[in-house]
């Protein structure tokens, strides 16, 4: 096939693990700023709009009036929040046409986990009283897994990269489809593991929130399109091993022009001691018989027999 047909061969998996990893690059910037192109990329939104424009449609319902008094009265209280891998960021949302406009977002960190109990002010007392066990719980489980997150995030960025490097080194051999095939084993489970869990722990918040805050009209939601950023980046990344792997037993880069293929089957030379038939004195230059009627051979008893020549 030759080393234009392997690069035609390395150029489908290596498009894959670009395009997996510019969109893992997506998730990880989603709502770090303002101005970010990928503000509107998050894992999980509170939306605080419902409350702060009527909260005393709340009161009086049986809930937690303490609760209502301190959230009306917090200077921190945004119209709703977006949460993603290294912050948060509030916002707040027109009444007339309910345009929605970021105005702060809080410093990156490490391992991030959206603590509303901060966010919003609230103390010890107020918590324990009004998000109750359910939300509680929840939230310790959401904190102990944004470091795995965090991590499997990381590295699977980290990994796609390496794989795509590697890339190049496979358009020569199959060596090199077989080390980016493992890199990107390592890179599809790193993806396929922050996926699911940033999946599962936001899918538990946004129960847990719900559950406790709805009757507060404060509602929590899925972000949409980084959870399809997420789960595209994983299936391009499973797709892309594949391929790697299919490079591997296929397109050897090797050519298999008409030249090479005639020289492989040329006859090999003429060994010392061998035979080879001579013109017999009987026959002419071009083996044709002197006379017609003469036979072609000699004969020795009943046995016929051609003669030969030692080299």
């Amino acid at each position: 096939m030759g080393k234009a047909g392997r690069f035609a061969c390395i150029f489908v998996p290596m498009a894959l693990s670009i395009t997996s990893l510019i969109l893992l690059v997506f998730v990880e910037i989603g709502t770090q700023n303002t101005h970010s192109p990928a503000k509107d990329i998050y894992f999980f939104k509170a939306d605080t709009s419902q409350f702060r424009s009527n909260p005393g449609a709340v009161q009086g319902a049986g809930l937690d009036e303490h609760f209502i008094d301190v959230m009306m009265n917090s200077k921190n209280l945004s119209d709703y929040y977006q949460v993603g891998l290294w912050n948060y960021c509030s916002g707040s949302i027109d009444a007339k046409t309910g345009d929605q406009t970021l105005e702060y977002c809080s410093p990156h960190q490490k391992n991030y986990y959206f603590n509303p109990q901060t966010v919003w002010g609230l103390d010890q007392s107020t918590v324990d009283a009004t998000f109750g066990d359910k939300l509680q719980d929840a939230m310790k489980a959401y904190q102990k897994a944004t470091g795995w997150m965090f991590t499997a995030y990381a590295v699977a960025v980290a990994a796609t990269a390496l794989e795509i490097v590697c890339g190049f080194f496979a358009i020569f051999s199959r060596w090199g489809s077989f080390a980016t095939t493992i890199v990107s084993s390592i890179s599809t489970g790193f993806t396929l593991a922050a996926s699911a869990t940033s999946t599962a722990i936001y899918l538990m918040m946004v129960g847990a929130f719900d559950g406790v805050l709805k009757p507060y009209n404060i509602h929590a939601s899925l972000g949409g399109r980084s959870m399809s950023l997420t789960w595209l980046a994983a299936a391009f990344s499973i797709a892309s091993g594949f391929f790697w792997l299919l490079s591997v037993c296929c397109c050897s880069g090797k050519s298999s022009s008409p030249a090479n293929v005639s020289h492989k089957y040329t006859a090999a030379e003429k060994t010392p001691y061998t035979y080879e038939r001579v013109a017999s004195p009987m026959l002419g230059a071009s083996g044709t018989p002197h006379n017609p009627h003469e036979s072609t051979s000699y004969q020795s008893g009943n046995q016929g027999y051609e003669p030969y020549r030692h080299v």
